[in-house]
């Protein structure tokens, strides 16, 4: 019997969960008579912060002497990921403006005769806020549909 086992680290969470934010009593949790099952699979969870745990040494082995679930852990219960998922959205917003002005910027650096840059960067700023966010998402899906260079970019952004 393999002692990491996600069926068993789901019941022992499942049954912190159950009593939270309460903290469990020890003998009653499942795996408590299986050996070291039960303290191999909480050290685990305890390191991946999804509970707390407190292990010490007794007869020369490690025993569980505290066992609680975290926030973290009954986020991973849910199906839908709880507040952590909520939270840990990252949520980018820019204005219609900045969105024009980064497009004017590309064609100003383009290779197009100055009376067709203008023309071009003319018509941008006659565009309503919603056309302009379309276009944006449109230029957005053509840059990475370009995926060497938007990797190339990606790699240099992040200096591997």
């Amino acid at each position: 019997m393999e002692l990491l086992n996600r069926e068993f680290q789901r019941e022992l969470l499942t049954s912190l969960a159950a009593i939270y934010p309460g903290d469990a009593v020890v003998s009653s949790l499942p795996g408590y008579q299986d050996g070291n099952r039960l303290v191999v699979n909480a050290a685990y969870l305890a390191e991946h912060r999804l509970m707390e745990a407190r292990l010490h040494q007794m007869d020369g082995r490690l025993h569980l002497g505290y066992a609680k679930i975290s926030a973290k852990g009954m986020d991973f219960l849910q199906d839908d990921g709880g507040l952590g998922a909520i939270l840990g959205v990252v949520t980018i917003r820019l204005h219609e403006e900045t969105l024009r002005q980064l497009m004017e910027a590309r064609v100003l650096e383009s290779d197009l005769p100055q009376a067709q840059k203008q023309r071009l960067i003319d018509q941008l700023r006659q565009l309503p806020a919603e056309t302009t966010k379309h276009l944006a998402m449109q230029l957005v899906d053509a840059g990475l549909k370009s995926w060497p260079a938007a990797l190339l970019l990606l790699r240099n952004a992040v200096g591997i």
